[in-house]
């Protein structure tokens, strides 16, 4: 009965974490939210001390219960398991906890973060890792079928469904998203649940709490039959039944044990107030007779705490049916631009777990992953398929790790995240002397004036409609910098290829 319901309450984390990557109307964000807000590594970043806490209290009640049950990618490996359980059964055997490796990579892990390359750290970082698999290789397939329904819809006169476009974000996530679920996927179905007892720091921090658990799996010495059926099934191979013992520092709680068990050895039971049975000589046999019993013990030691819009061929773009439209492409910016409500850059990258869950859910396609070392894969804003639009505030809304805080659609409004510049040898205006004022007439906060060319910084306010009127003066955009909060509508709206005649550069520090 444990293990029924530990894997019915795995599925539904499973499903419910997966579908918030997946979801692109934002509807499902309202009422499974905060299952992306109890994951113990964007807790941590967002100082979220309860949350915390109380993973930290329910292991030590009951071991890692959180790595079998809310964990998605070690649920994830569970899945494998249970794939290649059909192909090979009781294929496992216990191996001892190899620390030199596993303290290391913690040790490794807290260093990276302090030293500020958190995009090398979170590459594994469990719920950032399954984040990006489920946002490059899941969500464009499902963005797809969603695609074929909104098709069928069109004809059918219905608006159920809405075509959204799949494009590839980033091409290092992507190769990134990849090589993850190699790695996990080949772990998982050769040796079961490795990757969380020996690389994932969640995974090792948890395991320093739950060797003090309260309550844990138990083997009744007087009872085994030594069939090692336990053994067999431990995914995490940390019972040695040579010794009766179990690692619960690696123990993931998954009651696999308790199930394969035919002769009622192994309970889920409270160890804190029973006394430790002596040790029994007995002679060595097999099934049914009495063998040679050894007393638990516990391992001691010390450590550290801490797409596939992918390879989608876009369509080809068409101006009027009868030119093909050139791709506009990422301007260089010496600072890059971040979401409102991330406060300032440095905020932002050191809070940010990489988990791609504001860039499954932009609506606008502005968030894509960074390919810079020190950013890498955290997200960052680029208008060449969309703008930030005013009153759009869903990345706000989604971010589980405090890396962009909560804000209103009043407050953004106020918020500048950046400021335009002008390239005139790419505008018209500048280079052709045609007349196009693109950019100031879709600028949502006015911060674009369109000026004579000849020089003067503005029209007299007497003259300015005469001004406007007479094509023979030439008009060229200025930007009120003090005014622009930095959304991109005039770098996205630019018709200048491939680059746009007005860009936005990011700020250091949100004003």
């Amino acid at each position: 009965m444990l293990r029924k319901i530990r894997t019915v309450l795995a599925i539904i984390f499973f499903l419910g974490i997966t579908a918030l990557f997946l979801d692109f109307s934002g509807v499902l964000h309202v009422w499974l939210g905060w299952m992306a807000k109890i994951q113990f590594f964007p807790a941590v970043m967002s100082t979220s001390f309860i949350i915390v806490a109380a993973i930290l209290i329910f292991t030590l009640l009951f071991g890692r219960i959180y790595c079998s049950v809310v964990c998605p990618l070690g649920v994830m490996q569970d899945g494998f398991n249970y794939v290649a359980r059909k192909v090979k059964k009781d294929r496992f055997r216990f191996i001892k906890e190899n620390r030199w490796v596993r303290y290391p990579v913690l040790l490794v892990f807290v260093v990276l973060m302090i030293v500020g390359l958190n995009g090398i750290a979170i590459l594994i970082a469990p719920y950032s890792a399954y984040g990006r698999i489920a946002t490059n290789l899941l969500q464009p397939v499902y963005l797809w079928i969603n695609n074929i329904f909104a098709g069928m819809a069109e004809r059918a006169e219905s608006y159920t469904f809405y075509h959204v476009d799949v494009w590839m974000k980033s091409g290092v996530s992507l190769i990134v998203a990849i090589a993850t679920l190699v790695v996990v996927g080949f772990l998982s179905l050769r040796r079961g649940r490795t990757w969380c007892s020996t690389i994932c720091p969640v995974g090792t921090v948890l395991g320093l709490v739950s060797r003090f658990s309260l309550f844990r799996p138990v083997i009744d010495q007087n009872k085994c039959r030594n069939c090692h059926k336990c053994e067999y099934n431990c995914k995490a191979s940390c019972i040695d039944i040579k010794h009766h013992t179990v690692d619960y520092s690696r123990c993931v709680a998954c009651m696999d044990c308790i199930s394969k068990c035919k002769f009622d050895a192994i309970h889920f039971e409270n160890t804190r107030f029973r006394l430790n049975p002596t040790k029994l000589e007995m002679p060595v046999c097999m099934y049914g007779s009495p063998e040679v019993m050894s007393r638990r013990t516990f391992l001691a030691t010390s450590a550290m705490v801490a797409g596939a819009a992918t390879l989608h061929a876009q369509e080809k773009k068409v101006d009027g049916g009868l030119a093909a439209v050139q791709e506009k492409k990422i301007p260089s910016r010496d600072v890059p631009l971040k979401p409102a409500g991330s406060l300032s850059l440095k905020n932002f990258s050191t809070r940010c777990t990489a988990c791609q869950l504001c860039v499954s859910e932009c609506p606008n396609n502005v968030l894509r992953p960074s390919e810079k070392i020190e950013t890498l894969m955290q997200p960052e804003m680029s208008f060449e398929r969309g703008f930030c639009r005013p009153e759009c505030t869903r990345c706000s809304e989604v971010c589980p790790a405090g890396a962009i805080r909560p804000i209103t659609k009043e407050e953004k409004t106020d918020i500048h995240i950046g400021f335009a510049v002008v390239v005139p040898d790419n505008c018209v205006a500048y280079s052709h002397g045609e007349q196009c004022g693109n950019c100031a007439r879709h600028c949502p906060s006015g911060a674009i004036l369109m000026v004579p060319r000849d020089g003067s910084s503005r029209p007299e306010s007497a003259n300015e409609q005469e001004t406007k009127d007479d094509e023979s003066v030439v008009m060229v955009p200025a930007v009120n910098t003090d005014r622009c909060t930095g959304c991109g509508a005039c770098e996205y709206l630019c018709p200048s290829r491939p680059f746009s005649a007005i860009f936005v550069q990011g700020r250091e520090r949100h004003s």
